[in-house]
């Protein structure tokens, strides 16, 4: 049972936002599929880690979630900055059950248990957002990711995924960062960033926390085996 992670698909066969006119992303489905199926077998597990999908409702991502749904392996799903698809977790789950999305869960306040690793997260929040409603908000997350890691309850083992980076050179969101050393994180991947930001992640230990970014395009468009 391995674990993989990936974020940013940004699956838009439901709507018309194709990804392929961005430099580097030409393609990028059937690269994306192919790597995956060479990689991942029906009992493993895969963390998305947010921007899963460009649909504005739930309805919308029935194209994409089918997608996701042929491919191996049980799906956790954690919510990005362009998932404006994303409801409440009863509403979310009642859909995919009812679309027989079967392979596809909802990581939000709660906890993926694998073995003895537990996975954890949320979405995060641009720490450079110094406004009062980005403080909130900021907050809000920093409570979420303290609830997903509680739920992980006694796992020997919690690894940490966002969407939003938590850190960059010289600077990091200190309210995530403050509770991901409360439970005792050691691996934190995230994503989020794209393009020339790619080159601007913050990865490798800081702290005693390892962090890795896992966008798609930062990834070649290949899942990322964890541990």
């Amino acid at each position: 049972m391995a674990i993989f992670a990936i974020g940013d698909l940004h699956l838009s066969l439901g709507t018309d936002k194709p990804m392929d006119v961005f430099p580097g992303w030409e393609g990028y489905l059937p690269k994306l599929e192919a790597n995956w199926r060479r990689l991942i077998a029906p009992e493993d597990t895969v963390l998305l880690a947010g921007d899963t999908s460009w649909a504005m409702n739930l309805n919308d991502t029935r194209a994409d979630f089918a997608f996701i749904q042929s491919l191996p392996g049980q799906k956790w799903l954690i919510k990005g900055n362009h998932d404006y698809w994303w409801t409440t977790t009863r509403k979310m789950e009642t859909f995919l059950a009812a679309n027989g999305f079967d392979s596809l869960h909802i990581l939000h306040n709660n906890a993926c248990l694998v073995g003895d690793t537990a996975l954890c997260g949320t979405r995060g929040w641009p720490f450079d957002d110094a406004a009062a409603q980005g403080e909130k908000l900021m907050a809000r997350e920093a409570g979420r990711l303290r609830m997903s890691l509680q739920a992980a309850g006694d796992a020997p083992h919690k690894i940490a995924f966002l969407h939003y980076p938590p850190v960059f050179p010289g600077a990091c969101a200190e309210e995530l960062v403050a509770v991901l050393h409360e439970f005792g994180v050691t691996e934190c991947y995230y994503g989020h960033l794209h393009g020339k930001s790619i080159h601007y992640a913050r990865q490798g230990v800081a702290d005693g926390i390892t962090y890795r970014l896992i966008s798609a395009d930062g990834l070649g468009f290949c899942p990322c085996k964890i541990g």
